[in-house]
């Protein structure tokens, strides 16, 4: 598997917007992509966030990534996310991964 992280901060009075942003950006995704997102609210920093996806592969990420971000929709959705970054912590970093193993229990 293909993983993607983001960590960026989102202020926190704007936590709804931001989870309606990310479900109208998953819509989008889907047309293009089969992926599982997953995203984690820091317990230390109420401001921090991280976005993890898992995609099948890196070549079928790479193959429909430009599709999807030539989507007027997709470009408007991440300027409404950019305003929700903390003023304070706007930067998004961004890392890829190779899923190895996962583990869960019954």
């Amino acid at each position: 598997m293909f993983v993607k992280v983001y960590k960026y901060h989102i202020q926190n009075d704007k936590v709804n917007e931001y989870i309606s942003i990310q479900e109208r950006a998953a819509e989008i995704y889907g047309k293009y992509l089969d992926f599982n997102t997953i995203y984690l609210q820091s317990k230390e920093d109420s401001t921090k966030w991280m976005e993890i996806t898992k995609y099948k592969n890196e070549e079928e990420y790479h193959k429909s990534i430009n599709l999807i971000n030539e989507e007027d929709d997709i470009q408007d959705l991440f300027k409404a996310f950019q305003t929700l970054l903390s003023s304070e912590k706007r930067e998004i970093s961004e890392e890829d991964f190779v899923e190895m193993k996962e583990i869960n229990s019954c």
